[in-house]
This record gives C-alpha cells, sequence and structure tokens, in this order.
C-alpha cells in the first residue's frame, strides 16, 4: 500500500466515478464500485472495509475463502464477488463463500450453480460473461452464444440473473470505450428475451471513467485502489 493511505485513494476514485456519471448526465448512485482485492494480504483488505469500502472482488475461489473467514467479525455487511473464472468442481465452494457470481459462461456452469444455491437454500445473483474481444484466453460466452445462455440461465429458479460482464481488450481507455458501448447495446438487445437486465459489470483501473460513461453498473477497481499487487501467485 502506498503512503497515502487507502482512505485517500478510496475517495478519489469515487470522486472520478462520480465526475464520470455526471458527465454522462447518470445518478453517480447507479454505480457500485468493487474493491478487486485478488493478491492482496488481509491487513489490506481489512484497512479497505475501515475506510468503507463494501463490495469486494476477488478471482479465486481458495484465496478467497481465506480472506472471507478471516474478516468475517459479524458486525458489517461486506458484499463478495467472483470475477474470475470458476470451475464446475468450485461451484459449491463458491455459492458457499460468494454473494455474486459474475463470470458465468457456460450452461453447464449455470445449471451446477444452480443446484448448489437450491441445495443451500438460497437465490443466487449471477452475471454472464460475455467475451467481445474473442481473445481465446478470455472467459466468457461468444456473442452470438449469448441468448441461448441466457434462456437457461432465466429458466433456473435459484439464479437471479442480472446483468452481463466484460473485460475489453488491452489498450487505452478509448479503445475499451467501443466494447462497453457493445455490451449496453448487446444488452438492450437481449432483454427482449430475457426481461431487464439491471447490471453492466465493466471497467477496471485504467478504464473504469469510460466505462461509467457507457452506461456501467458495477466497476472492478484494484490497482487504482490497492497499489500494486504482490508478484507471486496466489496460494
Amino acid at each position: 500500500m502506498s503512503d497515502t493511505g487507502f482512505a485517500a485513494r478510496l475517495a478519489a476514485v469515487r470522486g472520478r466515478i462520480d465526475a464520470a456519471a455526471r458527465r454522462a448526465h447518470r445518478d453517480p448512485a447507479e454505480v457500485t464500485l468493487v474493491g478487486v482485492s485478488k493478491r492482496m494480504p488481509v491487513e489490506c483488505v481489512r484497512e479497505a472495509l475501515d475506510a468503507g469500502l463494501v463490495h469486494l472482488g476477488e478471482n479465486y475461489v481458495q484465496e478467497a475463502a481465506a480472506k472471507i473467514d478471516a474478516l468475517a467479525d459479524g458486525e458489517r455487511r461486506v458484499r463478495w464477488h467472483l470475477i474470475g473464472s470458476l470451475q464446475r468442481n468450485k461451484a459449491r465452494d463458491a455459492v458457499r463463500l460468494f454473494d455474486v457470481i459474475e463470470t458465468i459462461d457456460r450452461a453447464s456452469l449455470a445449471r451446477e450453480l444452480a443446484k448448489r444455491a437450491e441445495a443451500a437454500g438460497r437465490v443466487l445473483p449471477v452475471l454472464v460473461q460475455v467475451n467481445l474481444s474473442r481473445e481465446p484466453q478470455k472467459g466468457g460466452v461468444a456473442e452470438e452464444e449469448l441468448p441461448s445462455l441466457l434462456e437457461v440461465c432465466s429458466g433456473l429458479d435459484s439464479l437471479d440473473l442480472q446483468g452481463l460482464m466484460t473485460v475489453p481488450a488491452l489498450g487505452t481507455p478509448e479503445e475499451a470505450r467501443a466494447t462497453f458501448a457493445a455490451l449496453r447495446e448487446l444488452r438492450e438487445r437481449v432483454e427482449s428475451g430475457v426481461g431487464t437486465l439491471p447490471h453492466l459489470s465493466m471497467g477496471m483501473s485504467r478504464d473504469f471513467e469510460a466505462a461509467v460513461e457507457e452506461g456501467a453498473t458495477l466497476v472492478r477497481v484494484g490497482t487504482a485502489l490497492f497499489g500494486p499487487r504482490p508478484t507471486e501467485p496466489p496460494g
């Protein structure tokens, strides 16, 4: 963590979100900041919570499990988002740990999550990840396959289908803007088949302001809040 302190960085990021929303004639309250805490130690995440961050995003189920256990004090409500790819064999743990899963990208995973959520007696909020950049190393369903996956998800009673998520190709904020606009337009096209999808999860540290201007309701910000991440792989 840098010497400026988490609270100052959090205030700065929130200020940038507010300004971007107002430029787009949006209510800043429509945008939720998800702090991406992957690979950050527990003490840094605790500092984030103490500063007032409520939503946290993690990429790895095993890493998140240790943090969630360490930070469970029963006095404050933290909402944990899974924002990394999920294997079916981790579905039960994911349903137990996370409040929102943003990375459904195939019907088999949706059905497994629904089964585990039903067994746990809960309705699980989910987003479908779309690979608009068509990069093979990225997760996400192809655009042409999205309607059929949404149909599957909307038909599962223990899933609450809330929206779409994407990760643009690496580039400038203005290059990412085209992807963000495409996701917003895609949502408008598919809503006729599955009903309202209130959330668009898009935008990270380098481009979240462009994402907000294009309609993001969830922005996933890591480095701008936590600083550079440790280089070692997660345990």
